[in-house]
């Protein structure tokens, strides 16, 4: 995977500060003792300073130090924070005691950091559930304008490198939404599309995915499809968005050239918006398992800042890489303001 090199290589040359609130789990050490070593990113750890002391010294690790630690229970912008807190969420029923209880929250903490300028990105996930880490990220970054809904994306890794980049390709939406609506969608294709630009560094050809091309079918849900693709294109006429293609016709280019004949997506997509979760979870497990391809992900879109879930099955592996990852997400972000 040439790509998540480059991912990297493009992560140190311009240091993020990465915020991992799961500072005292095992893996996560280990994996910020990795990016430290390699100067991937800047490292922020929440967690008791003494047992993080205590399992660094239990693993051997040896770069750790570089990393600053903040204690949940005990720092100097304790106040500051819990102040934030309350001014964001006072609105949604939140009190000043509420607030200072929740700070010392570390899923709470990492957000609150990022809000306040104090750190670019956050890593979470390995030990807490999804909807744990979703929560206060919606609450204090919340979306990014123009966006309302927050999706999930996938790096492919194909064995045939005529697809994509290399055979390197952006599925959509894997993880979030279940039924978008076509306003939905369409956010999703625009987010989906700077990710392929931020992360894989390719002009994203994005493909509006449906069992129909250019009206074969006729359909409620092939018509919700062209929508969000007239939507999509009005809002990011900057970005190669076209459907609604069948996936061979966004593939294949013989099949592109016949069924959508003119397009300058058919046949060369790098990036596949699917209709529904349901259709694109199945359909990335299905070139995972079936066509042996590596998906990297879930990369979390539409957010004000980068937050990403890991897996609590996460290797220090996958936690290394989502930093570089989180980190080529915070740098496009900046250079988008």
């Amino acid at each position: 995977m040439d790509l998540m090199q480059d991912i990297i290589e493009r992560a140190k040359a311009t240091k993020q500060r990465i915020v991992l609130p799961e500072g005292t789990e095992e893996r996560t050490l280990k994996a910020a003792d990795r990016l430290l070593e390699d100067g991937v990113a800047e490292i922020i750890l929440i967690g008791d300073p003494s047992e993080i002391e205590r399992a660094v010294s239990q693993l051997g690790l040896r770069h750790i130090g570089k990393a600053a630690v903040v204690d949940p229970e005990s720092h100097g912008k304790q106040a500051e924070y819990a102040d934030l807190l309350f001014q964001l969420r006072q609105k949604k029923g939140m009190t000043p005691d509420k607030a200072a209880a929740l700070v010392r929250d570390p899923l709470y903490l990492a957000c609150l950091m990022i809000k306040a300028g104090d750190a670019d990105g956050e890593i979470a996930g390995a030990r807490n559930t999804t909807g744990d880490v979703l929560r206060p990220a919606l609450q204090i970054i919340k979306t990014a304008p123009g966006m309302t809904v927050v999706s999930g994306a996938f790096l492919m890794f194909v064995q045939d490198k005529s697809y994509g980049k290399d055979g390197v390709l952006v599925f959509a939406d894997c993880a979030v939404m279940p039924n978008p609506n076509a306003a939905e969608l369409a956010q999703i294709a625009v987010a989906t599309a700077q990710t392929a630009k931020d992360i894989v560094g390719i002009e994203p050809r994005v493909a509006m995915l449906s069992f129909s091309t250019k009206g074969s079918a006729s359909h409620e849900m092939v018509e919700k499809v062209v929508e969000a693709t007239r939507l999509a294109r009005e809002a990011a006429p900057q970005f190669s968005i076209d459907g609604e293609l069948q996936a061979d016709a966004a593939l294949v280019g013989s099949v592109g050239l016949q069924k959508a004949p003119g397009s300058e997506v058919a046949g060369k997509a790098n990036v596949l918006v699917f209709p529904s979760l349901e259709t694109g979870n199945i359909a990335y497990k299905l070139v995972q398992r079936l066509g042996n391809a590596e998906a990297v992900g879930p990369i979390l879109q539409g957010m004000g800042a980068p937050v990403n879930d890991l897996s609590r099955g996460c290797s220090v592996s996958d936690i290394y890489n989502m930093v570089a990852i989180t980190c080529n997400q915070a740098i496009g972000m900046k250079k988008g303001k």
